[in-house]
């Protein structure tokens, strides 16, 4: 794996590009800040989190593409129309997304159905004693995983009864994100200490956010490709067709935007299917998965490690913190709420 290099203080500084006013003012600002960001874990508010800033920073990085465009009004209509565009297609894609995996044909209750089949012929090869905990049929295994999603509801924020609110939190943050990149049209204005050193740190967060989900999507673009070629092009040339290889592709990618512990949901789901055709398949389907993983954990310390300054090890240390105290909310925020830490650590000259 490859090794961060240490930056500056004036590298971080000069990257982002602001000026900071006296140092009580941005102790209060960082106070203010850590416990926003811990309430938002705390309220199961990162979904909407998550949404706004994604919404803005796409937004922003749009907008510096638009330099000529200097009269106000025109800036407006401009930034306006790039708004609209983000926030539909991001709503479309949420809506499209939650009806193909509701459908009968490539969702998450076929998924299901594949399960039992492949538990079902397999079940006279295993032990006693886990043929006694499995599901006898698919009403049976959808009940157990429902059972266990109402178990831990305060780590599993995104299923089960608690879906509704975070797809409604999902479109408020996609709003609130909407119209604070709407005030980028807006010349600057003069601001107080306080506001300016608060201002300051949402633009370090919001770069440490871009700076990891931007890599993060790409690694999870790379690996759900990878695995769409094996799915859909090398097993076919075999002369072997899995089922539901849109749902797998799908789920990898999905999955995939969480570093690590994505892959190993994306791999049981890929290998149980596979089962189903038979244990030389699943097998072969393991060993590829395993070598498109190794070459994800060295993009992974390339894209986000280089990216954030850090090494494998203390995303993961992170990571395993917060899964630990906030749950799977914790496990998705790791490695933006370390970027940021970081960054303000290296901009006050203690790392």
């Amino acid at each position: 794996m490859s090794t961060a290099t240490p930056v500056s203080v004036a590298h971080v500084s000069a990257q982002i590009g602001m000026d900071e006013p006296p140092r009580n003012y941005v102790f209060g600002a960082v106070l203010i800040s850590v416990t926003l960001l811990w309430l938002a874990l705390r309220f199961d508010l990162l979904p909407a989190l998550l949404a706004g800033l994604l919404v803005f920073e796409i937004v922003h990085v749009l907008t510096l593409r638009l330099p000529f465009v200097r009269e106000p009004r025109a800036r407006l209509l401009a930034v306006t129309f790039l708004v609209v565009v983000v926030v539909g297609l991001f709503s479309l894609a949420i809506f499209a997304s939650i009806l193909f995996f509701r459908s009968e044909t490539g969702g998450w209750i076929a998924l299901l159905r594949k399960s039992v089949d492949v538990i079902q012929s397999w079940r006279g090869m295993m032990p006693p004693w886990i043929v006694a905990s499995l599901p006898t049929d698919a009403e049976g295994l959808q009940a157990s995983v429902l059972t266990w999603l109402k178990e831990h509801v305060a780590a599993v924020q995104t299923f089960g009864q608690e879906g509704t609110k975070v797809l409604v939190r999902i479109v408020i943050g996609m709003v609130i994100g909407a119209l604070i990149a709407l005030r980028q049209a807006d010349p600057p204005v003069p601001q107080r200490p306080l506001a300016l050193a608060l201002v300051n740190r949402a633009t370090r967060f919001g770069e440490a956010f871009r700076r990891v989900v931007f890599a993060q999507v790409r690694i999870a673009a790379v690996n759900a490709l990878l695995t769409a070629v094996y799915l859909a092009a090398v097993l076919p040339l075999l002369g072997i067709q899995l089922p539901l290889v849109k749902t797998m592709i799908a789920v990898t990618f999905l999955v995939g935007l969480i570093p690590v512990f994505g892959n190993l949901i994306s791999n049981a789901v890929i290998v149980i299917v596979s089962l189903s055709v038979s244990p030389y398949v699943a097998l072969g389907s393991l060993a590829y998965l395993i070598a498109i993983h190794k070459l994800e954990y060295f993009l992974n310390a390339r894209l986000v490690g280089t990216q954030i300054q850090a090494r494998a090890w203390e995303l993961l240390i992170a990571m395993l913190l917060m899964e630990a105290a906030f749950g799977i909310a914790g496990l998705i925020a790791a490695p933006i709420y370390y970027a940021y830490l970081k960054d303000e650590l290296a901009a006050a000259g203690w790392i």
